[in-house]
């Protein structure tokens, strides 16, 4: 595997952004006129940064980056349930403050992990896909497009898993309709800035993959 100077700072940020949108995703948060989960605020960078990936470094690398984010988020969820779980120490009297926050569920969970799975590989092969299709063309269209369907996929999967049954039926549809609207709204945004970055990590790394022979089987993990 040929070695990249930024593949790792990258891959540390993308974890990063994947393990803090996690936690906050405890808290629902209303936003002028939209209920969001705390989350939805940073979780959009992570498809950005996904584009960035599979646009300079291909869907293998990018596919890597998602199995480490997702083996992550997964040892960051069984360690806090474990800790709630252990006894608390005398004069120690936070634990329902833990539960609430950190005791991390297990619907909330897999909820998690389950519209993170589906939701990341969705925008990674149908970003690769469409690069080949264009020929490297229209940047804006891969990530935009790319985003709508894994954000669509992500919302629906995250909420309907974590919520379904425990809020008001308009609550959820609200829920589902301003998570997806809010992060794909940040893909349009940050355009220029996705531009930007892949341009010059292209530069810097001597870098354009193209899946043109490539596996794209989520759980072929191949070096």
């Amino acid at each position: 595997m040929k070695k990249y100077k930024y593949l790792d700072i990258i891959t540390v940020i993308f974890v990063a952004v994947l393990l803090i949108s996690n936690i906050a995703s405890t808290k629902l948060a209303k936003i002028g006129f939209m209920v969001l989960d705390g989350g939805t605020i940073l979780f959009p960078l992570s498809y950005i940064f996904n584009d960035v990936l599979t646009e300079v470094y291909g869907y293998k690398n990018s596919r890597r980056v998602i199995w480490l984010g997702f083996a992550s988020a997964l040892l960051m969820s069984l360690v806090l349930i474990v800790v709630g779980l252990l006894p608390s120490a005398d004069g120690w009297n936070n634990q329902d403050a833990y539960m609430k926050i950190l005791g991390q569920a297990p619907r909330i969970v897999a909820a998690s992990l389950a519209a993170y799975f589906v939701g990341e590989f969705a925008n990674s092969y149908i970003l690769a896909k469409m690069k080949i299709k264009t020929k490297g063309k229209w940047l804006w269209m891969r990530t935009i497009g790319s985003t709508l369907v894994g954000e669509l996929l992500d919302s629906l999967i995250f909420v309907i898993i974590a919520f379904a049954g425990t809020i008001p039926t308009n609550l959820l549809i609200d829920l589902i309709i301003f998570n997806y609207i809010f992060k794909t709204s940040v893909e349009v945004v940050f355009t220029p800035l996705t531009y930007l970055i892949i341009n010059k990590l292209k530069q810097k790394e001597s870098a354009d993959y193209y899946d043109l022979k490539t596996n794209f089987n989520p759980f072929h993990l191949e070096a």
